[in-house]
């Protein structure tokens, strides 16, 4: 099992990000050039790049060289984008946190008019949102739209914009499931309406179980009987689904390259082995040696165990494939 790497497979990424560290941007230009209007991959990869460089100056740099540059223009909407959230972690003041996501709005702004069908400036002001958690102070009256069903209020404007551009994009999903996070919300209801919608294939047939783990670990913070969470026939089931309508569905042939998630494969494949549900051995095949800290870390008894926890659940996944 190797160390997590934020490129997982992705050579051309971990490359990339290489440079990124050496204060060089051209491998980065080379690669968002190549990935071109693949937008999935390009949201994916932006993101890693974007988190990457939110401690460097390299992004700004890049612009300064190539102002005229889109490419640059949605990194530098990325970067922006990472450190407004980062301030909104470490509990800036208001002032200094409302400055942070101006610039970022600025930024994607500009990118979002350099090319209008790219979904990643978009994919971004849902990012933004997390940081407006005040209902009573808004940042934006978009972040707080009302439906008339039971799903919670939130920036369901700025996900619509997002669909328009790539519908059912994994990242836009996942910053929403994080906008009610970030409120203190149970992000379950929303997961499962957009498992529900989600066509055979889409990785979001996994999003339920991205919610589920956070649920799992606000039990266990709350000290509510998280020992027993796994076991209903509704996880399982939703577990069953992603196996069958999101993994079973996105082999890629023997010579293509695997874009789906390793996250996600992560996730499967924890809650097919917390369920009990079974199948999770072909699943710990396609993760191979590139585990992710999650979700193993957040669900261990002790942060040091998760590796093994990882080990532990992998065997148990082809024990249980041999026996049947």
């Amino acid at each position: 099992m190797t160390t997590p790497h934020p490129a997982g497979r992705d050579d051309d990424l971990r490359r990339a990000l290489e440079d990124l560290r050496l204060n060089r941007w051209l491998s980065t230009k080379a690669l968002l050039a190549a990935t071109g209007s693949f937008w999935p991959l390009r949201t994916s990869r932006s993101q890693v790049l974007g988190h990457a460089a939110a401690h460097t100056r390299v992004i700004e740099e890049w612009c300064l060289e190539e102002p005229d540059n889109g490419d640059a223009l949605m990194m530098l909407g990325r970067v922006l984008t990472e450190r407004a959230l980062l301030a909104h972690r470490k509990g800036v003041d208001r002032r200094e946190l409302m400055n942070a996501v101006l610039s970022a709005r600025t930024a994607n702004k500009a990118a979002a008019e350099w090319w209008p069908d790219d979904p990643v400036p978009y994919v971004n002001y849902l990012a933004l949102a997390q940081t407006d958690t005040d209902r009573s102070k808004p940042h934006s009256p978009r972040h707080w739209v009302d439906r008339p069903d039971l799903l919670p209020s939130g920036p369901w404007g700025l996900l619509q914009w997002v669909q328009q551009r790539d519908p059912y994009n994994r990242e836009a999903f996942h910053r929403m499931l994080a906008v009610f996070h970030a409120r203190g919300q149970d992000g379950t209801a929303f997961a499962q309406w957009a498992a529900s919608l989600a066509p055979d294939g889409s990785p979001l047939k996994v999003l339920t179980l991205h919610a589920y783990v956070q649920s799992f670990c606000r039990y266990h913070e709350q000290g509510t009987g998280s020992l027993s969470f796994w076991s209903t026939s509704e996880k399982a089931n939703y577990a069953r689904q992603a196996l069958d309508e999101w993994f079973e569905q996105t082999h890629p042939a023997p010579d293509e390259p695997d874009w789906r998630s390793l996250l996600d494969l992560n996730y499967l494949a924890y809650a097919l082995t917390a369920t009990g549900e079974g199948g999770a051995a072909a699943v710990f095949e396609a993760i191979g040696a590139h585990v992710t800290t999650a979700p193993w870390a957040l669900v261990t008894r002790k942060h040091e165990w998760w590796q093994e926890d990882f080990l532990r659940a992998r065997r148990y996944a082809m024990r249980f494939r041999s026996r049947r």
